[in-house]
């Protein structure tokens, strides 16, 4: 094993970590290579990776027929600028996108983060109403325990009040979050809501049925209707956030279509490269795409990511797009979520556990509380898996093409894990 460099001296100076208390945090683990549904450390161990990399690794590790188009792609040109002059591999993959996802989201706008989708569909929807007029409809209603990213406007529509950007109160604009209507009460007081200050909106942004980052919570496909309902009623775009939910996790390879919705916008990224390059999208309507089009160019939208459709990604993209379409993985999500049902069950009997739920391939074990979250993922790794608890949860997104022994391994393990959290033995 080659020498490592030493984190104090070498990284700690320098190296700024995500979601990380530099003063207190312990040494990052340093991960020397990936393969399939592991990753491997310094020290040689071989972790199957429980989160696939936070939800983006959807066909494992270095799949070889994304590997071969990221390569392919390299020879001829690894980037070029989207401003004046275009490219093949962004031409392809925007139509192959427009044609996979539902109704007409036929207009796809490239970015390089999830966030930054997030950002531009939020622009996307207010010049949406600029350009025909309106220009006091500059705000949106967002829901409890949603999160949407870490860039200004993004974090904006997050929950204010349950969100690691509590901080930044006062500095964000300031949207309209509310619940989830789950009744036909809670619909009839969220259309009261909207009705209220429809004159200010803009739109409305959801993470369609699995609420990531903000605590892994779910909620039904006839809460989704619901909204759509109520923005088809005040005229409203709707935005569905579908980086974390998108191609596959859920079940269908995007969320909205188990509640027969079509979003105005939706922001895509994630698994869209299969994990391999950073890479997202807007995708608007052909209604929203055309509020844009005028002979005065100020009714563009403004907006251009200096690495948006970057050819490495689109390579990349196109590679997953084919995985999908040549390999089973919507019935590998339906065999995994029966799987993470029957191995995660023997965690409410546990102390302390308020639910378990399980979704496509999310699998989710909500606490009372969870303190030294860092202290029980140090406990998996030594149990030989990475799973990483946030908030009060402690959840598992496996890679798609995990097999049946290696998800029974994940689920014992967390189980274990939380059987010895639970009995004081940290």
């Amino acid at each position: 094993m080659q020498n490592q460099p030493d984190w104090q001296r070498d990284g700690a100076r320098h190296v700024w970590m995500p979601y990380t208390q530099m003063k207190t945090a312990g040494v990052p683990w340093p991960v020397v290579a990936t393969d399939g549904v592991y990753v491997t450390l310094a020290s040689g161990e071989r972790l199957i990776d429980g989160v696939a990399s936070w939800w983006t690794a959807c066909h494992g590790y270095n799949h070889p027929h994304i590997i071969a188009a990221i390569e392919r792609q390299l020879k001829i040109m690894p980037h070029v600028m989207f401003g004046g002059i275009h490219h093949e591999p962004a031409l392809r993959l925007a139509k192959r996108l427009s044609q996979l996802l539902p109704g007409d989201l036929n207009h796809v706008f490239f970015a390089d983060s999830g966030s930054v989708s997030v950002e531009i569909a939020l622009k996307m929807a207010v010049q949406y109403w600029l350009n025909q007029g309106f220009a006091g409809r500059n705000r949106f209603i967002s829901f409890e325990n949603s999160y949407h990213g870490d860039t200004s406007g993004a974090m904006s529509v997050c929950d204010p009040d349950n969100s690691m950007h509590a901080h930044f109160k006062g500095f964000l604009l300031e949207q309209y979050p509310h619940k989830i209507p789950r009744t036909a009460t809670d619909c009839q007081a969220f259309e009261k809501f909207v009705a209220e200050r429809v004159d200010r909106l803009a739109g409305a942004i959801i993470e369609p049925l699995i609420q990531g980052a903000g605590g892994m919570r779910f909620h039904n496909p006839e809460s989704l209707s619901m909204i759509r309902q109520v923005c088809n009623q005040h005229g409203l775009l709707l935005i569905a956030d579908e980086i974390a939910t998108g191609f596959g996790r859920t079940g269908t390879m995007f969320a909205c279509q188990q509640a027969d919705v079509v979003p105005d916008i939706m922001c895509i990224g994630k698994s869209l490269t299969g994990g391999a390059i950073g890479m997202a999208a807007a995708v608007a309507t052909t209604g929203v795409f055309e509020a844009f089009l005028a002979e005065d160019t100020s009714s563009a939208l403004m907006h251009g990511p200096t690495f948006m459709a970057n050819p490495l990604a689109c390579a990349a993209a196109g590679a997953s797009l084919d995985l999908f379409e040549t390999e089973p993985r919507l019935a590998q999500v339906q065999k995994i979520e029966t799987a993470l049902r029957q191995g995660l069950a023997p965690c409410r009997d546990l102390p302390g556990v308020v639910d378990v739920r399980v979704l496509g391939a999310v699998g989710v074990v909500q606490l009372q509380q969870l303190e030294h979250r860092e202290k029980l993922m140090e406990k998996y790794r030594q149990l030989g898996v990475l799973i990483r608890p946030t908030k009060d949860v402690v959840y598992l997104t496996p890679p798609l093409v995990i097999s049946e022994n290696q998800l029974q391994k994940l689920c014992s393990t967390l189980v274990f894990g939380l059987q010895e959290w639970s009995a004081g033995d940290e």
